[in-house]
């Protein structure tokens, strides 16, 4: 008779281990997608600031980035996240920001086990494409 042996999955403080005491990195890489991927659900984003590379590599490869202006540090058991942003003008910033930590934290923790101690979010600067004209107008006079 044939024995079924099944790995059970073992999660210790943020640390995920196989019974076999194999463990699990997760890439820094992957953590900067899922919080990229929970930002751009946040309303208030108007986009991501990754900087010159990323707006380099979205144009060469043709796809968005969904880790583009996210940087992280991850030890072990806890990631520290940093998120760097353009808002939509009229947005209240602090809402903006108190959602993405939340958001970010949640994923983040909920998906790899990982104990967020850090969300910091940058304010890169205000995109004024969704104003309503007659705002531009109002405010030139």
């Amino acid at each position: 008779m044939e024995e079924n042996k099944e790995l059970e999955v073992v999660e210790n403080q943020g640390e995920v281990a196989l019974e076999n005491n194999a463990n699990i990195k997760i890439a820094d890489d992957v953590i900067a997608v899922i919080a990229g991927v929970a930002v751009a659900e946040v309303p208030g984003v108007a986009e991501m600031s990754g900087g010159f590379a990323g707006g380099i590599s979205e144009v060469l490869s043709g796809k968005k980035n969904l880790s583009k202006g996210i940087k992280v540090e991850s030890g072990e058991k806890e990631t520290k996240i940093d998120v760097n942003i353009i808002v939509e003008y009229g947005t209240r910033i602090p809402d903006v920001a108190f959602e993405i930590q939340n958001k970010v934290k949640n994923a983040v923790e909920n998906m790899t086990g990982l104990k967020v101690v850090e969300v910091n979010v940058h304010i890169q600067g205000v995109s004024t494409d969704n104003m309503d004209v007659s705002t531009k107008t109002e405010n030139n006079n």
